[in-house]
């Protein structure tokens, strides 16, 4: 757990994920519920049943389940197109991030409560889930996307429809990566090393990697990399830019761990959305490099 000192650094994810995300939601919701009304109808409803199901599986608290439901239609709506089909927008990624993450955290259980590194009984906070997702709906945001579209950084085409959610998928399979390979080390990881250091460690020690829980991750990022590739029509270069991105938010967590987070200067929160955000970053900057060959 979080030192309580830091526990505002929390409280800014939240701050700085959920008023930007609302406020963008409520305005898709008012012009999807106008131009498109089965597309508002199946978006809202689908994040209102994805919520109640993870709030039934005890995988997240009430206030965390509704902070999901807003970031899974927000990042729905990011994503929707013309013939509407909800199994082709982000909810496929965002279902794979919650599956991989839920069975990853479920376990090994008993070990991991010995180790006193177990998720609460009642499952996570909102800013958790702020913390792993809220980039990913940021950098989806319609007014990110036409910012980054007009800064001309990534040429006169794009490479993939919706080109630009290549940071957002990035920035999911980093969430993903990052909690499997957390939570797969901790069990069959044996002794995991400091990234900074490579000296051994105790299992769920703060910036920790073993051969084993790295492996799980970097198939994570790639399972999420490949459903919203799928989902979007995105093709084979969305699956290496996005998991290419997760790859390094991955490795970032980890050095922020062993670094500014054993030192006490930023929560886990913290880490997880500037993780996240260099996710989306090195995806973003990929994508540029390759738009101007």
């Amino acid at each position: 757990m979080a030192p309580i000192k830091l526990a505002w650094q929390s409280k800014l994810v939240l701050l700085l994920v959920l008023p930007v995300v609302a406020a963008g939601l409520v305005l898709q919701a008012h012009a999807f519920a106008v131009h498109l009304p089965e597309a508002a109808i199946w978006t809202l409803g689908l994040s209102l049943l994805f919520a109640l199901i993870v709030l039934k599986l005890r995988a997240a608290t009430a206030d965390a389940a509704f902070t999901g439901g807003c970031l899974t239609a927000s990042l729905m709506f990011a994503t929707a197109h013309i013939p509407y089909r909800p199994w082709e927008t982000a909810l496929a990624p965002l279902l794979a991030v919650f599956l991989l993450s839920h069975l990853a955290t479920r376990l090994g259980r008993a070990q991991k409560e010995r180790l006193g590194t177990a998720e609460r009984h009642n499952g996570r906070s909102a800013a958790q889930v702020a913390a792993n997702l809220g980039m990913a709906a940021l950098v989806s945001q319609n007014l990110a996307q036409f910012w980054l579209a007009d800064t001309g950084w990534f040429g006169p085409s794009f490479p993939a429809p919706p080109p630009l959610f290549i940071l957002g998928l990035a920035a999911l399979a980093e969430a993903a990566a990052d909690t499997v390979s957390s939570e797969v080390g901790q069990v069959l990881g044996g002794r995991p090393r400091l990234l900074t250091t490579l000296r051994e460690t105790a299992p769920g020690t703060d910036g920790a990697i073993s051969p084993i829980g790295t492996a799980a991750g970097l198939a994570a990022a790639g399972l999420v990399a490949a459903a919203g590739s799928f989902a979007l029509h995105g093709g084979l270069l969305m699956i290496w830019l996005s998991w290419a991105g997760g790859v390094f938010g991955l490795f970032f967590d980890s050095l922020l761990g062993a670094t500014l987070e054993r030192r006490g200067w930023l929560n886990n929160d913290a880490v997880n959305f500037l993780s996240t955000a260099s996710a989306a970053t090195v995806a973003a900057l990929l994508l540029a490099a390759l738009s101007h060959r």
